[in-house]
């Protein structure tokens, strides 16, 4: 197969769909493998090392995408992407289509099979190729919320770790999975009073037994998360539906109720972010005030340590890239129910049911489509 690799163009997005490594093990499958010149270049992956990885480099992303059957990404593919993809291409990265209409009304037209790393499952419901990511998210998320606490970024002049004499910075997490348990752990490691706030029950116990008495957990609850959120410093946003829109669980009142200065770090924003008052920022501007909170609401956070990530993704999601290499899509997909449960956009129709009931759009079956 031939496979294609372009140069990501969302603003500050240095992180590469494939490594030299993951081409090295492609190309000895038989695979063909299109990368767009410097792609990696801000990272430490040179075009010679790709090369060197067996690897074809095309000067000019148009070529990439004309000469491919299988784009493999990092985000999402903007406007100019869209545009030069084909209804025979397969396109596999990011898509976190549920809060973002104009993208999924894109792909539908291009008729592009379209499978998304955010909904791919494995055998115990976990999401193997977002969980990367989450973890770099997660842990990244107290850094950028230290920083933005700090008087010359607007923040209130905190130090999450308090010094003898005076208290630490108060952490709340709203969301007990992969990021918030990460956050959870970078939050105790600088002595920060941390709270996690979860529906799960059986998730915070999980969480108690694996921090101790070094966090207090909530049950999810309106009140709980009012409470919490109104007295903290930083809170981070760390709610996650596969697939769906993220529920808006913190108020913009809540958010009026906070210490001047305090910060917001949604994670979340992907899918729309928990927070009533959060946009989706960029890593040129990653921050900007409301209700007199700092709001961190980058779409691609981990694009800021892009190498760390990079590998950390490409570990993840290269069993799934040979597999649709070497079977196909349609036979991949068969062959691997977790793989189906990618698929989010095929021929013109929405295939995960999560996305069609946010974006209050027709689904099509994925088990009728891999019958056809």
């Amino acid at each position: 197969m031939r496979i294609g690799v372009p140069k990501e163009i969302k603003t500050h997005e240095y992180r590469v769909g494939l490594t030299p490594a993951s081409v090295r093990e492609l190309v000895a499958h038989g695979h063909r493998v299109l990368v767009q010149e410097g792609a990696a270049m801000a990272i430490g992956f040179s075009d010679d090392a790709y090369r060197a990885a067996g690897a074809t480099i095309a000067s000019e992303a148009a070529a990439v995408f004309a000469e491919t059957d299988l784009i493999v990404k990092v985000k999402e593919p903007l406007a100019p992407e869209i545009a030069q993809l084909r209804a025979d291409q397969v396109l596999f990265t990011y898509l976190h289509l549920a809060a973002d209409r104009e993208q999924t009304i894109g792909l539908m037209k291009s008729g592009a099979t379209c499978i998304a790393y955010e909904t791919v499952t494995d055998a115990q419901g976990a999401l193997p190729l977002l969980a990367p990511m989450s973890e770099v998210a997660g842990r990244m998320s107290i850094q950028v919320g230290a920083h933005c606490l700090e008087r010359e970024q607007g923040g209130a002049g905190v130090l999450l770790g308090g010094v003898p004499g005076v208290p630490s910075g108060r952490v709340v997490v709203i969301g007990g999975g992969v990021s918030g348990t990460n956050a959870a752990r970078m939050a105790v490691g600088i002595s920060a009073t941390v709270t996690v706030i979860d529906k799960s029950l059986s998730r915070l116990r999980e969480l108690e037994q694996q921090f101790g008495t070094q966090i207090h957990t909530l049950f999810s609850t309106a009140a709980a998360i009012e409470a919490a959120v109104t007295e903290a410093d930083l809170v981070i946003g760390a709610v996650l539906v596969p697939g769906a829109a993220a529920p808006k669980l913190v108020t913009r009142e809540m958010i009026r109720r906070m210490r001047p200065g305090s910060v917001v770090v949604d994670i979340a924003i992907d899918q729309g972010g928990c927070c009533e008052t959060s946009r989706p920022t960029t890593h040129a501007q990653p921050t900007y005030v409301e209700e007199g909170v700092v709001h961190y609401c980058v779409t691609n956070m981990p694009g800021a340590v892009a190498r760390t990530s990079t590998i950390a993704l490409g570990n993840a999601t290269l069993p799934f890239v040979l597999a649709l290499a070497d079977k196909g899509w349609k036979a991949a997909v068969k062959a691997d129910l977790h793989l189906l449960a990618g698929l989010n956009v095929h021929a013109g129709d929405i295939t995960c049911p999560a996305v069609a009931e946010a974006l209050a759009l027709p689904c099509r079956s994925s088990a009728e489509i891999i019958r056809g």
